[in-house]
């Protein structure tokens, strides 16, 4: 998910402020400096297109494909103010309920039965039923909203950024966190640094490393990662306008590994597993491994160039419906899709399949003249939400610390006191 700068307040055209997809990866979502617009990745259709009066929307994420969203606003936008959270009921073309707070949100993940509100040195979760505040949480620093939520009900996992090893927590990175992102069944974990160069997938229970991917050799800022539906692949996308597709080992889960009482041990027993040994690239000098961590790296196995003009911009990218595909959507209102083969050879180039300009979509209408949208399931704000758990995604950075906390997110969780704390009136 990437929350973009607001554009210059004289544009007059339609500008994206954020681009994001929902849990699924089946739609995605576009805010923009008038109000927001849904798009179905396959087929490719613009489902919801809402101009709103007051000004812009900053974050709009979805709970798969029901009629509930939550909107966050610009800072100019007078109707939905910066600092609440926006229940929109899509059916009935109106917010329904609002979480105000004394700062500005700067992100928000929805469960069927839980919206976890993102502040710059907070995680806050509600109960979606009456948006009673149940757990406050301190993290570091975090101004975009670096947060990742499992909605599945068998696995509930809250990850977000801590400043020390804290209660299930683990180092991720030396650096600064810039992104995370959460496998459908929430067991895996991958994040990266504000370097960009390193991906890290660990369980994210015990916080255990899986395996350590390499990105690149340059600094790049992520924008993306992104676990395919069976947790085999994972795609990552940057600023340099490159996107990166890697294979994960089968199951570490039940190496041996785990109860080996070192790190260095349990990296070398990773290493040599079998089911590591899969087509993501290696560096022909990979027996200086021992020595020179660079040399035994694991490099993506695909890789897809956005066209020329599209570099240096933001985008997301998450794996299609259909087989080997590949979908990345960028912030100047392109969608592309790609081809890849698993079995192919290492480094291979992905084939460009479609490329698709969404922004100047025009809004919908349905044979009788209305523009109700009879696809978009109306459960009702005062009803649990009945949709089946798929893991999301989540991305951005941290100015500090490069921790991050694995929590069980429930109403029962044991917490350390100083994150007891009521919220503040």
């Amino acid at each position: 998910m990437t929350a973009l700068a607001p554009p210059d307040a004289a544009a007059k055209e339609t500008q994206i402020l954020y681009i994001g997809f929902n849990q699924d990866q089946s739609c995605f979502a576009v805010g923009t400096n008038s109000g927001f617009k849904v798009f179905n990745c396959s087929p490719f259709k613009e489902q919801v297109n809402r101009e709103l009066d007051g000004g812009g929307i900053r974050y709009v994420e979805m709970l798969f494909q029901c009629n509930l969203f939550a909107l966050i606003g610009a800072p100019n936008n007078g109707r939905f103010p910066p600092n609440k959270v926006i229940i929109w009921d899509d059916v009935k073309r109106k917010d329904v309920g609002d979480i105000s707070l004394r700062q500005e949100a700067k992100g928000v993940r929805l469960r069927r039965d839980k919206v976890v509100v993102v502040l710059e040195y907070k995680v806050l979760v509600y109960n979606f039923k009456d948006l009673e505040c149940v757990m406050e949480i301190d993290t570091v620093s975090n101004p975009k909203g670096l947060c990742a939520l499992c909605p599945s009900p068998s696995n509930p996992v809250l990850v977000f950024a801590a400043p020390t090893e804290a209660w299930c927590g683990c180092q991720a990175h030396t650096s600064p966190l810039n992104s995370l992102a959460l496998t459908l069944d929430g067991s895996r974990l991958v994040t990266a640094s504000e370097k960009g160069t390193i991906l890290r997938v660990m369980d994210s229970l015990t916080g255990r490393m899986l395996q350590e991917l390499r990105r690149g050799a340059h600094v790049a800022e992520m924008c993306c990662l992104a676990f395919n539906h069976t947790s085999s692949l994972l795609a990552c996308s940057s600023v340099r306008g490159t996107v990166h597709v890697f294979q994960l080992v089968e199951s570490c889960a039940q190496d041996s590994a785990a109860a080996v009482s070192t790190s260095d041990a349990a990296k070398a027993q990773h290493q040599a597993s079998p089911a590591n040994q899969g087509s993501n690239s290696r560096s022909s000098l990979s027996f200086f491994g021992g020595l020179v961590n660079y040399f035994n790296s694991e490099w993506s196995f695909a890789r897809f160039r956005l066209p020329g003009a599209e570099t240096n911009v933001h985008s997301i990218c998450s794996f299609a419906a259909e087989r080997n595909t590949l979908m990345v959507v960028t912030a100047t209102g392109q969608l592309h899709t790609c081809l890849f083969n698993p079995e192919g050879a290492p480094g291979q180039e992905c084939e460009a399949a479609t490329s698709i300009s969404f922004l100047p979509q025009p809004k919908p209408a349905l044979d009788d003249g209305s523009d109700k949208l009879p696809d978009i399931e109306d459960v009702g704000a005062e009803n649990e939400v009945s949709t089946e758990p798929y893991a999301g995604n989540a991305r951005q950075g941290l100015e500090m610390g490069g921790w991050v906390r694995a929590l069980a997110c429930s109403d029962k969780i044991a917490l350390r006191e100083n994150a007891e704390r009521a919220l503040p009136a």
